[in-house]
């Protein structure tokens, strides 16, 4: 995988509201931190390092220009990206500190290729597996191909294609994927009618029970009605 080189910036300022400041002159809020280091706190340029996410994923690996500090460019690992739920840009980063020559653990995203048989479709349980990569040597995915794949055939995490020193730690016997008969028409249909019938006996069931809310309603207002009269006379 390729390093891409940043120039970040040290933050000097926290909390919510310097984030949003930091955020308003586009750049992104980050943390530094790893190898026993303390905590860094920067910010990256936002254009600049969505376009780094975009094309390299999630496990991006950063070469970090940092003011003050000499030397060679700090090497970083795209660790935590949060984005906003409803629009469309970066919180917040976290970054970790890695070394040329040492190997980390990462989630890579499993991709599928290919159309399986027909009258078949691919059910996926594991979008994701955990490995352990040289970290100037992390995939960017593991493809797995269904290409005329026979229904009935499962993968699992041992059975993976992995690139060169790229070892597996999920469990071997996770299924990630399989391959199974696609619904007929029929099972459709079937599946439609059983959730119809559903709804059918659970407006009943609230109808029932609106119906038995009224009337323990109009016989509690008629008690309160006749304690009424009869608190009445006493008075008078």
């Amino acid at each position: 995988m390729a390093q891409t080189r940043i120039a970040a910036e040290t933050r000097t300022e926290f909390g919510k509201g310097a984030a949003r400041r930091t955020r308003r002159a586009g750049k992104i809020p980050a943390v530094l931190y790893g190898h026993g280091t303390d905590p860094q706190h920067l910010s990256l340029p936002s254009l600049e390092f969505a376009a780094v996410v975009r094309d390299q994923g999630r496990n991006a690996v950063l070469e970090l220009d940092v003011p003050g500090v000499s030397g060679p460019a700090q090497l970083a690992l795209t660790k935590t990206v949060v984005v906003h739920p409803l629009r469309p840009y970066i919180e917040h980063v976290d970054l970790l500190v890695i070394k040329r020559g040492e190997k980390v653990e990462v989630e890579l995203d499993v991709v599928v290729t290919g159309d399986a048989a027909p009258g078949s479709m691919v059910t996926q349980e594991l979008n994701t597996v955990l490995v352990e990569a040289d970290v100037l040597n992390i995939p960017e995915n593991i493809e797995v191909s269904v290409e005329d794949v026979e229904i009935g055939t499962q993968y699992f995490a041992g059975e993976l294609r992995l690139p060169g020193g790229v070892e597996l730690r999920t469990d071997p016997e996770y299924l990630v994927l399989q391959v199974v008969p696609a619904p007929t028409e029929e099972d459709l249909e079937a599946e439609i009618d059983t959730e119809g019938a559903g709804v059918v006996e659970d407006a009943s069931d609230e109808q029932a029970a609106a119906e038995a809310a009224e009337t323990e309603s109009s016989d509690s207002s008629s008690s309160e009605g006749g304690s009424g009269d009869e608190s009445g006379s006493s008075e008078s």
